[in-house]
């Protein structure tokens, strides 16, 4: 199957989005820097939700379930290490970017 993706400017590409979606997102709004920004918090506010069930977990209460619990552990690491990966490939593209020759 060979699939035809035509290039498209940033003007053309924001036009399309819009033609297709509506409005674009957020995000496609903001660029780069606020899709970043926007997946650190996620990543944090399911560290922090992780870490509350927990704590309730370990106080015995009865609303929490231990597979609730893991769950949301499980996620939680799962975006971290997908961060992690993230910040490692962008340093390393930062690093080959240093490093061409002028």
């Amino acid at each position: 199957m060979d699939l035809k993706i035509p290039a498209l400017s940033p003007a053309q590409l924001g036009s399309q989005l819009g033609k297709v979606g509506g409005s674009p997102s957020p995000v496609a709004a903001g660029g780069f820097g606020q899709a970043l920004q926007s997946a650190l918090q996620s990543v944090s506010s399911a560290q922090n939700h992780s870490t509350q069930l927990q704590r309730e977990v370990q106080l015995d209460n009865p609303a929490v379930s231990l597979e609730q619990t893991m769950v949301a552990m499980q996620k939680s690491q799962i975006g971290f290490q997908a961060t992690l990966h993230v910040r490692n490939r962008l340093v390393q593209a930062y690093s080959d970017v240093m490093n061409m020759q002028v």
